[in-house]
């Protein structure tokens, strides 16, 4: 379909035509399943300013609580031409290319420290950007040739981290966090920036928070170079470092 014949201005959702503004959602009641709880949904549904709504699926999930996937056409609209984001902008190369364009831009392998800081952890995001294995399968940073990668793991002191960072003359430091209680993932973050910049470090490191609740435009008023969000796989993150690091090289 040609975006040029969408009217961005007046952006729904396409179902089976366009505009129809057709949309499925789940979500879940605290009350016990029955036809009082699946008129309960629909009426929720008729709040979110759907039509037509239908509820296709339900499920008593027991005590108490009842499941719902719901059918239904939104009637209000958004216009496309408005929406700016702050987004990370490097051409993505394979592991291969990767490789390369180090080889031929910076000259020497990039040294690369990863972990969670703080109470954090989990590293399931992190190990799927620096571990050998990857994510969807995108081979991790540890697979490239022209990486040299420290994954010092979950729950890691920022103060820690900055010893890291002098002790391996790291290059670049990736920091992962997905804890996000009373948004303590920012105070983390804030405190690392805050700390490599105390201790003479900051300028001389690529610094890229990462997770699930992170935004590039998010990053970058932390105080960090980037930012990269759900869906990121390695080589996305290695494109933007070989890009990055050759530019401070020149």
């Amino acid at each position: 379909m040609n975006i040029k014949k969408v009217d961005l201005s007046h952006l729904k959702p396409y179902g089976d035509q366009m505009d129809d503004g057709a949309v499925q959602l789940s979500f879940t009641l605290p009350i016990p399943h029955g036809p009082k709880a699946r008129e309960a949904a629909r009426r929720i549904a008729n709040k979110m300013n759907l039509t037509d709504v239908q509820i296709v699926f339900s499920r008593d999930l027991k005590e108490n609580f009842s499941f719902f996937v719901v059918y239904g056409h939104l009637t209000t609209s958004i216009n496309y031409n408005d929406i700016k984001v702050m987004s990370v902008e490097t051409p993505h190369m394979s592991m291969e290319e990767v490789d390369k364009y180090i080889e031929e831009h910076v000259k020497r392998p990039i040294v690369v420290v990863g972990a969670t800081i703080g109470t954090d952890a989990h590293t399931v995001g992190l190990d799927s950007i620096l571990n050998m294995k990857g994510y969807h399968g995108d081979s991790g940073l540890e697979r490239y040739k022209m990486f040299k990668v420290y994954n010092l793991g979950s729950q890691v002191p920022p103060s820690q981290l900055a010893k890291k960072i002098r002790e391996t003359g790291a290059d670049v430091v990736l920091v992962s966090q997905v804890v996000t209680q009373r948004n303590i993932h920012v105070k983390n973050l804030v405190e690392l920036a805050d700390i490599l910049e105390a201790e003479g470090l900051r300028k001389s490191v690529l610094l890229i928070a990462g997770g699930p609740r992170i935004t590039h435009e998010l990053a970058v008023e932390l105080g960090y170079d980037a930012g990269f969000g759900s869906g990121t796989v390695p080589s996305d993150v290695a494109s933007y470092i070989a890009v990055e690091i050759s530019k401070r090289v020149l």
